[in-house]
């Protein structure tokens, strides 16, 4: 059983650069879902998550998605390029310790390595920082993308904790 590297990191209001700069390149729109659809957040899951051995939520029934999409305090981005879509992330507010937790990120296989997942982090640090949060947060493993865990240090995040897990593919 292969063992998989997983890591915790945060960046916390202290340390959040102010300044990070998000230039959206021509045709790129990164938004807020307004309307909940278990379908879009099922087809980024599985088709970004095929790639990084997302299985979780593959067995899960419509009631489960609805009941996952329909927390209140969970939002969904979404990233465009025109009309294709681009990539995705999920975040829920957590307001009593007033943080964030950013549960997936992703971009499609095709839309990879043109920076756009740098980008996608990008937005998603400024606009948790304007809402006043005092953390945003985020897991990610050694099975994620290659650069995954470059993105989020190179942002700022700090490891907080480090495990390892049995995982069976």
């Amino acid at each position: 059983m292969p063992i998989v590297k997983r890591y915790f990191l945060e960046i916390k209001k202290d340390n959040f650069k102010k300044n990070i700069e998000v230039e959206f390149p021509d045709k790129i729109n990164i938004y807020f879902q307004k309307e909940k659809d278990i379908d879009l957040n099922k087809f980024f899951y599985r088709q970004i998550g095929k790639e990084h051995f997302w299985r979780d939520r593959l067995l899960w029934s419509d009631k489960e998605w609805l009941k996952y999409v329909g927390n209140l305090n969970l939002e969904t981005g979404i990233i465009k390029k025109g009309d294709d879509l681009i990539g995705f992330f999920e975040q829920e507010h957590h307001k009593l310790k007033n943080e964030i937790e950013l549960i997936q990120m992703g971009i499609l296989k095709d839309y990879q390595e043109k920076k756009l997942g740098s980008l996608l982090l990008k937005f998603i640090i400024n606009d948790a920082f304007k809402r006043g949060i005092d953390r945003l947060w985020v897991h990610t493993c050694s099975l994620d993308h290659k650069f995954a865990l470059n993105n989020y240090l190179s942002k700022g995040f700090k490891i907080f904790k480090e495990e390892e897990i049995n995982f069976e593919y």
